[in-house]
């Protein structure tokens, strides 16, 4: 099953994690790569065994590039780990495990960090060459880490993440060194000329808010003439997957799409509502917000597909002028437009 945009237009994307990458490759389905840039998330990058990680930029890279693990999402299927095992036999106590082929990524990625590239460039290039057509644009180069403040103290993302399971309460995130860093200037050009603007389904306070305390970033989506779309990872106060429902509980926020969408409302001009939680349409529409009520769980990929044509056509609602929605094509397997974005100034509401 193959998705279609009518007319050419720029999309963006903000991404982390499982779900920001199924949409991801969602819209990758849906129109030409070229005329797509996912700004990822970089707050979760840490440095183990001397290697520089970059895990929300790898997830999206790989569910882009067809070769993600189906089962968990991340990671790259049929991988190995024998150079894990080998740490055991030297008395180490892995918490974080790398497959085989992912280390290629990291060795490769460090090297050409060390060299002087920027993370920006080694992106492009490593994406380039699994043949990813979308533009993945981490959030800035310089270092940006989220720390979590927790009932039993602080701790690095991966560590409270993956080493503890995320079960530690949660009283604060401190995205350190946010203040200080510079946005990535394509993630703001990005958002200049984008025609539709879609916060992904991801970790709010985990993927998308480390985004946001960029400075320069919100204050691009507020001045954004495009129509900006969120895609809601809360369905019947629970989360499709991770720790984003808890943490809302635990930071004294309440545990629904309701919370999702005023969180991002003061640039949003629409939101998108899982059919499981019609009953909360009213309560968003009251935001002053659009809202399209569909099923938002993404099992296979077909499901990223419709979800992001249906996105596509709701964002297209939304402008005082129609640019083209979605339509099913079920003939092609592919589309090739040239990138194009009318010149338009105005800021769209619903």
């Amino acid at each position: 099953m193959v998705w279609r945009t009518i007319e050419c237009m720029n999309f963006v994307v903000f991404a982390g994690g499982v779900g920001g990458a199924k949409l991801a490759d969602g819209m990758a389905r849906s129109v030409d790569g070229a005329s797509l840039t996912i700004v990822v998330n970089t707050a979760d990058d840490f440095e183990l065994y001397g290697l520089h990680i970059s895990p929300d930029l790898d997830t999206v890279m790989y569910t882009l590039a067809g070769i993600a693990n189906p089962e968990t999402g991340w990671g790259i299927q049929g991988d190995t780990f024998q150079n894990f095992d080998m740490l055991r036999r030297y008395g180490a106590s892995p918490w974080f495990h790398i497959g085989d082929r992912d280390m290629a990524t990291h060795l490769l990625r460090t090297q050409m960090l060390s060299e002087g590239a920027t993370l920006h460039d080694v992106t492009q290039i490593l994406a380039g060459r699994l043949g990813v057509k979308p533009r993945i644009l981490p959030m800035t180069n310089d270092r940006v880490r989220t720390i979590v403040d927790t009932d039993e103290g602080l701790y690095a993302f991966q560590e409270y993440f993956v080493k503890l399971h995320w079960q530690p309460e949660v009283r604060s995130l401190i995205y350190e060194g946010a203040e200080e860093a510079e946005p990535n200037p394509d993630v703001l050009r990005a958002i200049e000329t984008a025609d539709t603007i879609i916060i992904a389904p991801s970790n709010l306070y985990l993927s998308i808010d480390p985004i946001l305390a960029i400075p320069g970033i919100r204050d691009a989506l507020l001045n954004a003439s495009a129509p900006i779309i969120a895609v809601t990872p809360i369905i019947g106060g629970e989360a499709v997957k991770g720790p984003a429902a808890k943490l809302m509980r635990e930071l004294g926020t309440e545990s629904s799409a309701v919370a999702v969408a005023q969180h991002y409302a003061e640039f949003l001009n629409g939101f998108v509502l899982d059919e499981r939680d019609a009953d909360l349409q009213p309560r968003i529409e009251a935001m002053g917000l659009g809202v399209l009520t569909t099923d938002t769980l993404m099992r296979d990929a077909d499901d990223r597909a419709r979800l992001a044509c249906a996105v596509i056509t709701f964002a297209d609602q939304l402008r005082p002028e129609k640019l083209g929605g979605c339509k099913l094509d079920p003939a092609s397997p592919e589309q090739d437009r040239p990138a194009q974005s009318p010149d338009d100034s105005r800021r769209y509401s619903p």
